[in-house]
């Protein structure tokens, strides 16, 4: 006679252990302390054996003939249920060991401990905002390659494709570490190649380590040239425009109530604004009492009525000791872009939009100049502040410390 849930649950204790039988083999055990296991008995190569299946109510009756069925199952086709339950335990411990999560975290003790620590800081955003989210959890060594391709094309849909080659880096180099260390047999990214877009041609040097920028606005700081093209540097620092942007810009273009200046594309020829921060309206202040005559914000050192050389911050450059394979007057939006989106971790179509770059919605319709204008506005400020705490830490002698993530 089979069991129902009431006479379960009004089982109450005895002296010794007892047994409700409900049928095919599975039983209650009513244990002395009060306990109440649903177990299995059945027979393999002759020998009669248990399988312990959990306990009421953690277990209700229903579950536990399922996974008497499922046992039942397995015995027809020659497999001792308690000998898998065991394997498959086994196995999953294996795979909690050997997650790609705790894979990418051993190798990043080992192989990142030494490395700057705004470098540490991008290693880990990658892995916390890309990688470990969809492949953290999974056996490192029993991963498709369709889903580490998805991982990535992800990231590469969002418009980063620097991000993307970094964490295609990134997830081979744990690989060869998990292959190393006897938890992988290959690595699955040379099978990807081809499967990504190209990444776009920049023949403009940029750097992108938050300590080397450091350095770079200290040099800038301490510039001996004129203070025009000085204030070039900073504010392509701060503005990320393209270079001839930053030359062509003009006082009239300067929207002192709305706090912006408003130029109009050289790439796209489209309406563009650049929200000022605090420390961009000192240097206009500054400025402004040496060029405030010309039209020109950075006029020529030729003539009030031209604009600054387009060799003047390339010069400028070379002269502090950054060479063309370093740091070009355009690598300062490859700068911008890479830490706005690794470090500070700004949504990339403020960034794209900021950089004055065609993007589009996700309906396929052009951003029009004021868009996420609120947003880009605060990333403005907070990438000016950054800039700020990078000059201070190389000040310093100190590696980049902190977490720089918007709150």
């Amino acid at each position: 006679m089979s069991l129902n849930d009431r006479e379960i649950k009004s089982a109450k204790a005895r002296e010794k252990d007892y047994k409700l039988s409900d049928e095919k083999g599975l039983y209650l055990l009513v244990t002395k302390a009060g306990g109440k296991l649903f177990r299995l008995k059945y027979r393999y190569q002759g020998k009669e054996k248990k399988l312990s299946i959990g306990s009421y109510p953690d277990i209700s009756l229903k579950v536990a003939r399922g996974i008497r069925d499922d046992a039942r199952t397995k015995l027809a086709d020659g497999i001792d249920p308690s000998l898998f339950k065991k394997i498959l335990k086994e196995t999953q411990r294996s795979n909690l060991e050997n997650s790609f999560e705790v894979v990418a975290l051993e190798w990043f003790s080992i192989k990142q401990k030494d490395k700057a620590t705004g470098t540490k800081e991008r290693v880990n955003n990658i892995f916390n905002r890309y990688l470990f989210p969809m492949l953290g959890p999974l056996a490192i060594n029993e991963i498709p390659t369709s889903t580490i391709l998805a991982t990535l094309k992800a990231i590469e849909k969002r418009g980063a494709l620097e991000t993307t080659r970094r964490a295609r880096q990134l997830v081979s180099q744990i690989y060869r570490y998990a292959i190393a260390t006897g938890r992988a047999d290959r690595d699955p990214i040379p099978d990807l190649k081809g499967a990504f877009e190209p990444q776009r041609v920049e023949h403009h040097s940029a750097m992108t380590e938050p300590k080397d920028v450091g350095h770079l606005m200290v040099a800038i700081d301490n510039f001996r040239g004129t203070l025009v093209v000085q204030t070039a540097m900073k504010l392509s620092a701060l503005f990320f425009c393209r270079p001839g942007e930053i030359r062509h810009l003009k006082w009239e273009s300067i929207n002192s109530e709305e706090l912006r200046i408003e130029i109009i594309s050289d790439k796209t020829k489209q309406p563009h604004i650049i929200p000022l921060s605090r420390q961009a309206i000192t240097l206009l202040d500054e400025l402004h009492p040496l060029t405030g005559r010309s039209e020109y914000i950075l006029p020529s050192a030729r003539g009030r009525s031209r604009p600054m050389s387009e060799n003047a911050v390339r010069t400028a450059l070379r002269t502090m000791g950054y060479d063309n394979d370093t740091m070009t007057a355009h690598g300062f939006r490859a700068m911008a872009r890479t830490l706005l989106d690794e470090v500070l971790e700004y949504r990339i179509e403020w960034i794209e939009q900021q950089l004055a770059h065609a993007v589009k919605d996700p309906n396929g319709r052009a951003y029009n100049r004021t868009k996420h204008l609120k947003q880009r506005t605060e990333m403005m400020q907070r990438w000016a502040d950054y800039l700020d705490e990078l000059r201070e830490q190389a000040l310093a002698k100190n590696v980049v410390t902190g977490n720089f993530s918007r709150a």
